[in-house]
């Protein structure tokens, strides 16, 4: 990969994940073509404009030449094939993977001989071998003959000023030792970290279900404390950081109105459902899911006691809702818990109004005075720095009655003093 000029490569799927990734292999020196159905993404991109909100990709866009396209014939131009798509899951939380199966038909339809495929979407163990290889197989191609397979777990982390796409660790799987060393060079030419080579493909399949199923089983832990403590009469804001003093063998995880990010909430999920196929129940994976998935409803209890509190039932009452996006300052609605919460404040005949910075066409108001000065209780349910700022003064001029905090990031003691109800997540 040392001349890498000479060297093209396609990203399937221009994403948080896809596009950074294009425009760090474009700067590196590749040519890249990029492809997408969205036809208003590629107009964006093809006149060097952002369609996402990122710091990393607004600003180094600009800078780099992408051959964006919706015909798939692309592929066929490429020495490295990048597949960034996504895999959700439906509403009973069953994995859909037919993005990744339509992206494989596409590379497979388009092969071009001695090709590297990479897939970096998030996947459960056994993909690559069950669902992937097969699709090339059906076509007559073989790996280490007609072309090399891997998979490359995406690592992005949207919003970070310090993480991105060119300085985070990264792991490599393959079926061949001829791919590995292919993929391996290609990540250490365009990443600034180390490339951790895997001993399969399976094991690198394995690894991002495992970071982030760590992440929810200890957000479920801090969440269910959480409930637990509010009956207990204990902060647990000060419980976590009183544990956190304890320089082993602890790693401070914080309870909210719930999970969101397309990783977190959605993939181990991917592993419940793969291991059911191998007859093992994941018992522990589905209560952290379980309590997790519960956070909205909670935080529309802790509402609803708030405003039991003035005597007031929630069928009328004017709330207004701080933030739709699931991570604080970035606009990033996957499977964010805000508008679980709206619905659920809705069904109490709540009048909601909605202010979001980064999603003026969703907000219901212009601006945050706006919102504040039509509503009686205030949700905050996204920790954006615009709202950390709002001083406890400004709640108190503009009448606001309760506040439940789902971040537990605003000054409970000082929102107190001024007569506000404060009620945060075991806070």
């Amino acid at each position: 990969m040392k001349n890498n000029k000479k060297q093209t490569v396609c990203v399937i799927g221009l994403g948080y994940v896809g596009l950074p990734l294009a425009i760090q292999c474009a700067l590196k020196g590749y040519t890249v073509y990029g492809l997408d159905k969205d036809q208003e993404k590629i107009k964006k991109i093809r006149a060097g404009k952002s369609p996402l909100k990122d710091k990393f990709i607004e600003s180094n866009l600009p800078k780099v030449s992408l051959r964006v396209d919706a015909d798939e014939k692309v592929i066929c131009q490429a020495d490295i094939v990048l597949i960034c798509v996504p895999t959700p899951v439906d509403k009973n939380f069953y994995p859909n993977l037919e993005p990744v199966k339509s992206a494989a038909e596409a590379v497979a339809k388009n092969l071009k001989k001695g090709q590297l495929v990479i897939v970096e979407s998030t996947i459960n163990p056994g993909v690559c071998e069950e669902v992937v290889e097969p699709i090339f197989a059906a076509k007559g191609y073989r790996i280490g003959k007609d072309y090399e397979m891997a998979h490359c777990p995406e690592r992005i982390n949207p919003g970070d000023p310090k993480w991105n796409v060119t300085n985070i660790n990264r792991v490599v799987g393959s079926f061949t030792a001829k791919g590995l060393k292919k993929a391996k060079e290609f990540y250490e030419s365009i990443i600034d970290a180390e490339i951790y080579p895997m001993k399969t493909i399976r094991a690198a399949e394995a690894v991002k279900i495992m970071e982030n199923s760590f992440r929810d089983i200890n957000i479920a832990f801090v969440n269910e404390l959480a409930k637990s403590f509010d009956r207990l009469g204990i902060d647990i804001v000060d419980v976590i950081r009183g544990a956190a003093t304890k320089p082993f063998s602890f790693m401070p995880h914080w309870p909210s109105c719930g999970v969101g990010g397309h990783c977190i909430p959605v993939d181990p999920y991917y592993l419940i459902e793969r291991a059911k196929l191998s007859g093992f129940d994941h018992e522990f994976l589905k209560i952290a899911r379980k309590i997790n998935n519960s956070m909205p409803e909670y935080t529309v209890e802790i509402l609803q006691d708030a405003l039991n509190e003035i005597k007031k039932p929630m069928n009328g009452v004017r709330v207004g809702i701080l933030g739709l996006s699931y991570k604080a300052n970035v606009g990033d609605l996957r499977e964010t818990p805000s508008l679980k919460i709206i619905d659920l404040i809705k069904k109490h005949k709540a009048r909601v109004e909605v202010f979001d910075p980064y999603f003026p066409q969703m907000s219901t108001v212009k601006n945050l005075k706006e919102l504040l000065r039509r509503s009686e209780a205030i949700v905050l349910a996204t920790d954006h720095q615009e709202f950390k700022e709002i001083l406890p003064e400004i709640f108190y001029q503009h009448k606001i009655k309760v506040i439940v905090d789902g971040k537990n990031c605003l000054n409970k003691e000082a929102l107190k003093k001024y007569g506000i109800i404060y009620k945060g997540i075991g806070h």
